[in-house]
């Protein structure tokens, strides 16, 4: 149903009600131009980059292959499950957002992953 009523975005909640009316206004924004997301930029996979396999070297290759590695600078897409190879412990970790995959990190992103692999990864064992 219609009303009528044609939305235009420079019309605002009055100054006075615009916290009550709107208190998260910024929630799931991705703030900040750390660089491209992951989603629009070619991989390097963990056979390509050196310090990954040397990480995974028990993976064989055509696994190693599957592995995507975000270049240095890559946007990590807020709420998105990731692990950094250079983390001892290989804990799993959320983005929040404005983070971006630093040059001292090897960061895999988990939905580019198969579940087979990733437990793999994370050192679970079925």
């Amino acid at each position: 149903m219609l009303t009528g009523h044609i939305y235009h975005p420079e019309d605002k909640h009055p100054p006075e009600w615009e916290k009550d009316l709107n208190p998260h206004a910024s929630a799931g924004i991705n703030y900040g131009t750390a660089g491209p997301h992951p989603a629009h930029t070619p991989h390097h996979t963990a056979y390509d980059v050196k310090a990954a396999h040397d990480i995974l070297e028990s993976f064989r290759d055509d696994i190693l292959k599957q592995i995507p590695v975000l270049p240095t600078g890559s946007r990590l897409q807020q709420g998105a499950t990731y692990i950094d190879l250079r983390d001892p412990a290989r804990r799993e970790f959320t983005a929040l957002g404005g983070e971006a995959a630093r040059a001292d990190q090897l960061i895999i992103p988990k939905e580019e992953v198969g579940y087979q692999i990733w437990d793999q990864i994370i050192g679970q064992t079925h």
